[in-house]
């Protein structure tokens, strides 16, 4: 089975936030593969759905950001883990608002998130699709601008990237990572390079 981790932050007060918008692609496969409850603990919320014929769990952290590989582990002795069928789902102040990266593996670009998932995992190998929120101002405003809100004006481009997040998500499950790469990855660069 596979297996979708979207990190965020717990609570009504995070739930719109920039930091939690991988949650809001768990709730789009949700609703498009009529997920229903598959187990909660004090760590983790997960949800079971059937995406084109094949089964996902869809693995909320209830943890804050930076503890989201102790939900991963809790999982893994509970249920185990096969790192080949795992995509992490996280946001990414690098990329411009809507902009999704997908690589089969790499390191955690300073996303503290991503850095507790290479903890609990012990490498680096596993895929990872991150979903661009917009830089902050400047550096010292980084840990606000991720606990911020989007702007009304900011919903269009919003709501398409998480549809197509979750376009994504599917194209992994059916194809592989290199063909969702290959898919999504060059339409990021075509939108990029438009003026």
């Amino acid at each position: 089975m596979h297996l979708v981790l979207g990190l965020g932050n717990p609570g009504r007060p995070y739930a719109l936030t920039r930091h939690n918008v991988a949650w809001r692609v768990l709730d789009a496969l949700a609703a498009r593969g009529n997920a229903r409850d598959a187990g909660e603990c004090e760590v983790y919320r997960a949800r079971q759905a059937v995406l084109d014929g094949r089964e996902v769990a869809l693995l909320a952290p209830l943890t804050f950001m930076n503890a989201s590989g102790d939900a991963l582990r809790e999982w893994e002795c509970r249920h185990g883990l096969d790192a080949g069928a795992l995509l992490v789902v996280s946001d990414d102040v690098y990329l411009p608002l809507g902009h999704l990266r997908l690589r089969a593996r790499g390191s955690s670009g300073g996303h503290r998130g991503l850095e507790s998932v290479e903890a609990a995992l012990g490498h680096r190998d596993y895929a990872r699709l991150r979903i661009g929120v917009d830089a902050a101002e400047d550096g010292a405003r980084l840990r606000e601008h991720v606990l911020e809100e989007f702007a009304p004006e900011e919903s269009p481009a919003l709501e398409e990237a998480i549809r197509l997040a979750a376009d994504a998500v599917e194209c992994w499950m059916s194809k592989g990572i290199l063909p969702a790469m290959n898919q999504f990855n060059r339409r990021v660069r075509r939108e990029v390079s438009e003026p």
